[in-house]
């Protein structure tokens, strides 16, 4: 049996402990898509051997590379790579909501698709849990608690933009966690006298105030600079967490659930279960439903 795989979109950590035990099921069997779609459609599909390496499967990023590939939505570029996808007896393609866009679209013209949910942002539709939350949140409560106390020491505030894009999801947890005095999730939440107000009266009680921001609602330092001047003082920061939430060394949960996802796939597989979508449940255990 031929097996393809390929990730797609942005990176995960739990990528590469997924692809070394669906490796470990298969090996010469697996082969790759480099850098995800764009691989597929351009052809640069090599055995999986040639870049599994065990000293990184705990590690964060993927060993196969990945890549967003809006081309792929395009007929022409879709009929490229539908070409090479039915070279092969299953593809597995690991991602987002977009990712899950095109394993379905690859199934309905005759690939045997499987989908694995893979996105920090938590996001995946009728999914409680994607590979890479776990460690988004961690390294943005990292960030938030190996800094706050020098804002501590002076009355500062900080704001802490946290990665998200579309969902509020890594923002919610990280502020949850740490007992954040405000989190700006969405538009609604961006109120600039409500986050004045909150600032000022923890400065003159003497104390600090650290606001979480999703990103994508507004620039973190145009916010910070708006503050200062309504306040009357510099007594706002920002920082940006950023991509240390896809490279964080991935949690102890995350490679748990990696392992689940890629044993539920591996099963799949052999069972030749096509055109599913591998998902986790609000119980953390993975299970099948079929694409929608």
């Amino acid at each position: 049996m031929k097996i393809l795989f390929l990730c797609s979109g942005g990176d995960a950590p739990g990528m590469n402990r997924f692809i070394w035990e669906l490796y470990s099921k298969f090996k010469k069997d697996l082969y790759f898509a480099y850098a995800g779609f764009d691989g597929l459609i351009n052809g640069k599909i090599f055995p999986l051997s040639s870049v599994i390496d065990k000293s990184l499967k705990d590690e964060a990023g993927t060993v196969t590379k990945t890549s967003r590939c809006p081309e792929f939505k395009q007929a022409k570029y879709f009929k490229m790579g539908l070409e090479y996808a039915k070279q092969f007896d299953a593809v597995v393609v690991f991602g987002g909501n977009g990712s899950q866009k095109g394993a379905k679209q690859l199934f309905e013209n005759g690939v045997n698709t499987i989908f694995v949910a893979g996105t920090i942002d938590n996001d995946v539709l009728d999914c409680e849990y994607s590979i890479g939350f776990s460690t988004a949140v961690k390294e943005g409560v990292y960030a938030i608690d190996n800094s706050m106390p020098s804002n501590d020491a002076m009355n500062l505030a900080c704001i802490y933009e946290v990665m998200g894009r579309e969902s509020d999801k890594i923002a919610l947890k990280v502020a949850e966690t740490v007992c954040a005095d405000y989190c700006i999730s969405d538009k609604k939440t961006l109120n600039l006298e409500k986050l004045k107000k909150i600032i000022e009266t923890n400065y003159e009680n003497q104390l600090s105030s650290c606001i979480v921001l999703r990103e994508n609602l507004t620039d973190a330092k145009e916010l910070t600079e708006k503050l200062n001047e309504a306040i009357g003082k510099k007594v706002v920061r920002f920082h940006i967490v950023g991509r240390t939430q896809r490279g964080g060394k991935p949690t102890q949960e995350e490679l748990i659930m990696a392992t689940k996802y890629a044993k539920k796939t591996a099963e799949c597989i052999k069972t030749k279960n096509f055109g599913v979508r591998i998902l986790a449940n609000s119980d953390l255990n993975v299970e099948t439903k079929p694409f929608i």
